[in-house]
């Protein structure tokens, strides 16, 4: 079954496709046992960036240059084709690209130059450290705090849900430098390497392997130096690369219902009930008819967004919203659907489908909780229509 369906494509050129060949590629080569484990140790995790770098995936989500803008479409498709095949190595890929974009957007020439062509190459492991835990979904309630002590910086706070905890080389870091008429902007952006003395990794469990946990930084000492951008600009950066990473959200999910459509048709042409398939009987089409629209939807939206900001313009927050809201919703149904059509085996660990629940999850909290994305969208509505 391909990744992406004919209608997707509308919206993509034949250099994005090349990345969907380019993934299967590595899926069915060097990543066909990675793709095969829910093995989460950090160490398979660091095998899989090295093995993504290796082959090339992960160039398109790197502007090594300081460009200010990726191809959004490419980093989509390659999300979706890693997604069918497995959510860890999904995860993987694109931790490499949120966790470096700002660095990208503001850094200095010395922290691109030392980092970026590494994190491209996967030779080193990227993370962005914004959640905390009375800072979720309103980011600009964080509390970590960095304070300037002659030529340093000095940071103490607690970050939890970081994604790569414990396994990164580097964390872009947010946390609170002053106070302002509105509470984001006293927050700024910084480097913060893995060695750095004070912190202290916390790893967390979820229903899904991956590499997460909190971190506990006591009086972590950084030079002036590790300041990424203009001091009080870190929720523009913040904002910046979620906008630009949330729609390859729906992209990735659009790629684990493709996989729970797949396994579907599989099964109901295999499976026989009462003397016949199960994919002969009419309330079994009508699910299939379901779940194949919602998957064509999603990914409609998902490539309309990205090729809007590939296209040019600036910010895609409503686009994005909406390509993130409806694709992991839609995701989430038919991976319910899935289940309940594989019977009593659909809840049996070790079945793709057991386990394509458990990873579908998340997308809908991740990047924005599926209520914030209704927010972000009422409130673009309302205003375009004011007046």
């Amino acid at each position: 079954m391909t990744f992406l369906e004919p209608t997707s494509s509308f919206f993509l050129e034949d250099e994005h496709l090349a990345w969907s060949d380019a993934a299967r590629i590595w899926v069915d080569g060097p990543g066909a046992s990675f793709v095969a484990t829910e093995d989460g140790r950090l160490e398979t995790a660091r095998a899989i960036v090295s093995s993504l770098g290796r082959a090339g995936l992960l160039a398109p989500l790197v502007a090594e240059d300081g460009a200010q803008a990726l191809e959004v479409r490419s980093i989509c498709v390659l999300r979706e084709a890693l997604g069918f095949a497995s959510s860890l190595v999904d995860t993987q890929l694109v931790m490499q690209g949120l966790g470096s974009f700002a660095l990208s957007l503001a850094g200095s020439a010395s922290q691109r130059n030392q980092w970026l062509p590494r994190v491209a190459r996967g030779e080193a492991v990227a993370a962005f450290a914004l959640t905390e835990p009375e800072a979720g979904s309103d980011v600009a309630a964080l509390q970590t705090r960095a304070e300037r002590r002659g030529d340093e910086w000095v940071l103490s706070g607690r970050k939890t849900l970081i994604s790569n905890a414990g396994l990164a080389d580097f964390y872009l870091l947010f946390a609170r430098t002053g106070e302002g008429e509105k509470r984001h902007q006293g927050i700024s952006l910084f480097l913060l390497p893995a060695d750095t003395p004070g912190l202290e990794i916390v790893p967390l469990e979820l229903i899904a392997p991956h590499p997460i946990g909190e971190l506990h930084l006591k009086e972590c000492a950084l030079p002036e130096s590790a300041l990424v951008g203009e001091e009080g600009r870190g929720f523009r950066l913040a904002m910046a690369s979620l906008d630009l990473f949330r729609p390859t959200v729906g992209a990735a999910a659009c790629g684990i219902a493709a996989r729970a459509l797949h396994e579907t048709l599989s099964h109901v042409r295999a499976r026989c009930q009462f003397g016949q398939a199960l994919s002969s009987f009419q309330a079994v089409q009508a699910h299939l008819a379901d779940m194949a629209t919602e998957l064509e939807a999603a990914r409609l939206l998902v490539y309309r967004a990205a090729a809007v900001k590939d296209g040019g313009q600036a910010r895609i927050t409503r686009e994005g919203s909406m390509a993130k809201l409806y694709a992991t919703e839609a995701a989430f149904r038919i991976v319910d659907t899935a289940v309940q059509l594989r019977g009593g085996r659909g809840l049996v660990r070790g079945e793709v489908v057991e386990r394509l629940y458990r990873e579908v999850r998340a997308l809908r909290i991740y990047e924005g909780t599926s209520d914030v994305q209704k927010l972000i969208i009422a409130g673009s509505v309302l205003e375009a229509t004011s007046g």
